[in-house]
């Protein structure tokens, strides 16, 4: 396994698998792996010739300058993660190698179509405007044959299904489920952070979200997501930021459900914020 630094060296690889003619799976990840991550990668390997994986932390896509410095970094341990399920090649930049100083300070503008307006958007003002503008760089620095994604970034996700169909990618989207811990709590990154109490009381929502599907027959959307949000609640230390039920692919607010209907929520777990999401399928 490869680990590259430069665009440069990645370019010349890149050349080469084009020239040989293989398939190229690709998983960009901003480190700090678990095994949601592992299960993203191990698919890559398994339907492509070639796997690659990008680790970078992407400073475009936050916010909050504390978020960004907070955000666990060890390089190392991904790439021990990383040999172990047959991946080929890492590339993990600096942020000099990806952006020049124009492109870190001005807003990457992209139609959005309105997926950036709720849910997210309207808590992470500039977020997907970052998550575009690098996996739009990834891509065209990869050029992968397909990239997977998770599920647990559901937004995020049909955000990348419009950047690739309004920028005409020659790359297919491969969406994977959710990877959760066998408590039910959804798999990342930030659940590092966690105390080992704050660990517990995070478990409580997905509890809520699995057992909200039970009442989804009998409440309305509104109704359910005051449910959901009262529930989540009332566990110490656990406060919603939002949840939204909405329509599963143009992931506005619906007020009566439709066939395909989701719902997203950010909670604050003390000061780690974890996002999750379920299906309702009337």
């Amino acid at each position: 396994m490869k680990i590259i630094r430069s665009k440069q060296e990645l370019q010349i690889e890149i050349e080469a698998i084009k020239r040989s003619g293989k398939t190229v799976g690709f998983v960009p990840t901003m480190g700090a792996l678990h095994d949601g991550h592992k299960a993203l990668v191990s698919r890559a390997v398994a339907e492509n010739d070639l796997s690659i994986v990008s680790v970078f932390v992407n400073p475009t896509q936050f916010n909050n300058a504390a978020d960004l410095e907070k955000y666990p970094r060890d390089l190392k341990a991904d790439a021990d993660m990383l040999e172990s399920v047959g991946c080929n090649l890492i590339f993990a930049p600096t942020s000099d190698e990806v952006y020049d100083k124009e492109e870190l300070n001005s807003r990457f503008e992209f139609d959005f179509g309105g997926l950036d307006t709720v849910m997210e958007g309207r808590f992470r003002p500039g977020h997907f405007n970052g998550v575009v503008q690098i996996v739009s760089k990834l891509f065209q620095l990869v050029q992968p044959t397909k990239a997977y994604f998770g599920e647990k970034d559901f937004q995020q996700l049909a955000i990348i299904h419009r950047m690739v169909k309004l920028l005409k990618m020659d790359v297919e989207i491969v969406d994977c489920p959710i990877v959760r811990e066998s408590s039910g709590l959804a798999l990342s990154s930030r659940n590092q952070r966690l105390t080992p109490e704050q660990h517990k009381n995070a478990i409580e929502i997905s509890k809520v979200l699995f057992e909200s599907r039970n009442f989804a027959a009998q409440l309305a959307p509104k109704e359910l997501s005051e449910w959901v949000v009262d529930k989540i609640n009332s566990t110490e230390g656990l406060e919603v930021e939002y949840f939204d039920i909405a329509d599963a692919h143009t992931l506005q607010t619906i007020d009566t459900w439709c066939n395909e209907a989701v719902g997203c929520v950010a909670v604050f777990c003390g000061e780690v914020r974890l996002i999750d999401n379920i299906r309702y399928n009337l």
